[in-house]
Formats: C-alpha cells, sequence, structure tokens
C-alpha cells in the first residue's frame, strides 16, 4: 500500500492528562488514519474500572476498538514493549513473557498483529551479550508465530539504548533472529539523533555528523530489506539552547543526555520555529524514496507538551502533527 499517515496515541496528550476517547477523536478530526496505542492509555482507562487487571485491560481494549472503528481509525500497533532483551534475571524474563501473553489477546481485539519491542534502556540488570538478546527475540518471534493471525514484532533502536543503539546494531539481531514475523520499525528521530545529533554538545552535533549521517543512510539503502520494516516513524527534536548536561532542566541525573532530549524536546517535522534542526527529511527521503518503503508513517512526538492540562493540547497536537505529514508528502511527492 502507498505511504498513509498515522500517529501514537500519547504524541496528543499524556494519559493522565488528556482521555483517550478525546484524543482518538481529535487524531480522526484531524485526518489520520491509524493511529500506534501506547499502552500507557489503556492501562489507564482500565484503572477507570478499578485496577488495571487483565480483564480491566481487555475491557478498555474493547472500548478504544469501539472507538477507533467509529471514528474510522486503524490500529496500526500496540506499543511499547519495555525492558524485555537480555535481562540478566530470568524470573524477570519469565514475568515479561506471562505479560506478553496478555498483550497478545490485547493486540487481536485491537484489530492489529504488531507489537512495537524498543532496544533496552536500563542502565543495569541487563546484557550486551548479542547470543542472549537473540536469543530473547527468537522466543517471542516464535510465540508470535503460534498465534492466529501471527503476530509480528518491531523492533526499534532507542538513540539512548545500552547495548543496541543503532540501526546497524538491531538489523543484525533480526538477521540473526531470522523469523518472518520479527522486523523493525525505522524511527528518524532515533536514525539522526543517535549518529547526526548530540544534545549535550554546544553544537547540538556529533563531530563530523554530516558525514557520519550520509555514511550511515548509504549503508541502510544497501543493507535492509524493506520487507522487514513493519513501519515508519518521522519525528523531529529541539535544539537545546544549552547543552544537556547537569544543570540543565531537561537533565536527570543516571539517564542519557539522549533520553532527556527525547522525553522532553521532539517536535513535529517542519516546526524550525520551535527549534527543529534534525535532517528528518533527508532521513525520510531515503526510507521513503530510495529504500522504499510503502506503509504506515507514524508521527510518534515525545514532549513535555503533552502534559500540559490545557484541554486544546489533543487538538492541537493532532493539527501539528497533520501538517507535518502533508508537508512531508508533498515534498516527497507520498
Amino acid at each position: 500500500m502507498p505511504c498513509k499517515p498515522a500517529i501514537a496515541s500519547m504524541s496528543v496528550g499524556r494519559a493522565w492528562v488528556h482521555s483517550l476517547p478525546e484524543k482518538l477523536s481529535q487524531i480522526a478530526q484531524a485526518g489520520f488514519k491509524g493511529v500506534e496505542i501506547f499502552y500507557e492509555d489503556l492501562e489507564y482507562l482500565a484503572k477507570e474500572k478499578g485496577e488495571p487487571t487483565e480483564e480491566n485491560l481487555l475491557i478498555a481494549a474493547r472500548e478504544t476498538k469501539d472507538i477507533c472503528d467509529r471514528h474510522g481509525l486503524e490500529v496500526i500497533g500496540l506499543q511499547p514493549f519495555l525492558f524485555y532483551e537480555g535481562l540478566l534475571d530470568r524470573d524477570v524474563h519469565q514475568q515479561k513473557i506471562a505479560k506478553l501473553h496478555t498483550w497478545f489477546k490485547i493486540i487481536k481485539i485491537l484489530g492489529t498483529n504488531i507489537i512495537q519491542i524498543p532496544s533496552n534502556f536500563q542502565p543495569d540488570g541487563i546484557s550486551g551479550d548479542l547470543d542472549l538478546i537473540v536469543s530473547d527475540m527468537i522466543e517471542v518471534a516464535d510465540l508470535g508465530l503460534q498465534q492466529e493471525p501471527p503476530v509480528r514484532f518491531a523492533y526499534e533502536s532507542l538513540a539512548w539504548g545500552t547495548y543496541v543503539s543503532t540501526w546497524d546494531t538491531m538489523w543484525e539481531i533480526i538477521l540473526r533472529v531470522d523469523r518472518p514475523n520479527f522486523g523493525c520499525c525505522l524511527d528518524t528521530f532515533n536514525i539522526a539523533g543517535r549518529v547526526w545529533a548530540d544534545p549535550a554538545s554546544p553544537s547540538g552535533t556529533v563531530p563530523d555528523a554530516d558525514a557520519l549521517l550520509a555514511q550511515s543512510l548509504d549503508r541502510l539503502v544497501k543493507t535492509i530489506d524493506v520487507k522487514k520494516v513493519f513501519y515508519v516513524q518521522v519525528v523531529d527534536a529541539e535544539k537545546m539552547g544549552q547543552p544537556l548536561v547537569p544543570g540543565h532542566p531537561f537533565h536527570v541525573d543516571g539517564q542519557p543526555a539522549r533520553m532527556n532530549w527525547s522525553r522532553n524536546a521532539r517536535l513535529f517535522l517542519y516546526e524550525q520555529e520551535k527549534g527543529g534542526y534534525l535532517p528528518v527529511v533527508e532521513v525520510a527521503r531515503v526510507i521513503l524514496k530510495e529504500l522504499g518503503f510503502e506503509g504506515w508513517v507514524s508521527m510518534e512526538l515525545f514532549s513535555r507538551t503533552m502534559a500540559d492540562p490545557d484541554p486544546t493540547v489533543p487538538q492541537s497536537h493532532s493539527q501539528r502533527g497533520i501538517r507535518a505529514w502533508q508537508q512531508l508528502a508533498k515534498e516527497l511527492d507520498l
């Protein structure tokens, strides 16, 4: 299918401030056709019925599906299945597998077959041993193949992942897992934010940023099988007015600068007036034109603005997101 616009549910407001029904309504009114459901949104909807038990989560999933159907929205995936791969405590690993079986039930109700797994960014308690990581991913992929319909997993390398922070490492893992239902989500922020940008630097970039990005994108086109790209996320970020180091308002002790930057300061595309500066259009062009991806393109924002209690946030964020999509579609002739 040609590229179609989607957005993540939390990108138009955090769950403890803005209700999921209102957010889905605004997302649809803006003109989006698909939505990534953020697990946090389901949890908060489930809490309205008491505790977020499996029973209440499944009720929340049914309500969400009904709302999406009324608005003509397709659920493109459920995310994020956090802190899964490489766990040293195998009892905790088994708890994650138990949780996954609940997620299987949830996505069946939501009408999607994709679960997104971001690379693990826990500072300790995990291993960088690729053999263990690959084994863990084979386990979920094989469980997914046993479902009806089969469940696909979209692995995403976060720019601040403890051991998996680049698309290159992510792709190596995907090749070694070697399952038809195990692929990736390519995110313009996590690609450019890792190889090109550095929020802790006064310049906002790494040394030789343009050359490194060009080399990375050249490798990407030559390396990645587009059939393994299950969907794409397109988003920009603010250039910090001062380096994101201790003393910066966004700094949190013990957390990587790129993580603090990502959580506070992403922007939709074409928002240079708000400080957007990443070479997102170039990354998107390579993925959508040179690599030839067709499918869902999601505007996935994280920002301090999502927790703003202003009731117009879901509408304003939805409108900002669709404007970004429309301009990108026009510029790249999508």
